[in-house]
């Protein structure tokens, strides 16, 4: 969009860190999510699939902490598995499994970050 409506600007960092694409309202599909501007729908909101979900938290993550996940310290991992359970990553079937092998760490370990955290 060339000219951005101000509440697109406003809500963009919010909608591309959870995987949301922001489309013109004349290309909208049935899922999308209006975004309306006093009674105009000025944009539509597409929500991300959560095959892509888990990877998207990940990569926030990495950019928050500085690194990529295998290339983190053990407290670093710590943390980093911390700020996955605190977003819901942990919900997700098989995430713990994918963690492991996105750190380069068994899941055994992740489960005992886990455990750890959740005392």
């Amino acid at each position: 969009m060339t000219d951005e409506h101000p509440i697109i600007a406003a809500i963009r960092p919010a909608l591309e860190a959870t995987g949301a694409t922001i489309v013109e309202a004349s290309e909208s599909q049935p899922l999308d999510i209006a975004i309306e501007w006093e009674g105009e729908t000025v944009a539509c909101a597409r929500i991300g699939s959560l095959v892509d979900a888990l990877q998207n938290l990940v990569a926030h993550i990495e950019q928050e902490l500085g690194g990529s996940l295998p290339d983190l310290d053990r407290t670093g991992k710590q943390i980093a598995v911390r700020l996955l359970e605190e977003r819901g990553a942990f919900l997700l079937r098989r995430s713990i499994e994918d963690i492991a092998d996105m750190m380069g760490v068994s899941r055994i370990t992740i489960y005992n970050y886990l455990n750890a955290i959740r005392k």
